[in-house]
């Protein structure tokens, strides 16, 4: 099963201890991904994907936030320092299920 979501979203730092940065898939975006990947969420409600932001492709996974009814992609630190984006930065993003 192949599925590809591109949507523009602002980049954000969690407020915790940790230097973790987060970008929010839409909520639209969010519920057709959850109807896509129905019994094949990992723990938590995790989702693997295949992300990409600029020319950076990786692997990775998003995470259900039920707070925000949406999934948080993680952005690791070299996926910010070679696109040279930081907190607050609005990136074009697109996940593909990795199923």
């Amino acid at each position: 099963m192949s599925a590809r979501f591109d949507f523009r979203a602002k980049l954000w730092r969690h407020s915790g201890k940790a230097a973790w940065h987060f970008v929010t898939a839409p909520k639209d975006t969010s519920q057709q991904m959850r109807v896509l990947s129905q019994g094949l969420r990992n723990a938590f409600g995790s989702l693997r994907v295949i992300a990409t932001i600029g020319k950076s492709t990786w692997r990775t996974s998003v995470f259900a936030d039920t707070k925000a009814g949406a999934f948080l992609l993680p952005v690791k630190v070299e996926v910010r320092r070679q696109e040279k984006i930081g907190h607050g930065d609005a990136v074009d993003v697109t996940l593909e299920l990795d199923l």
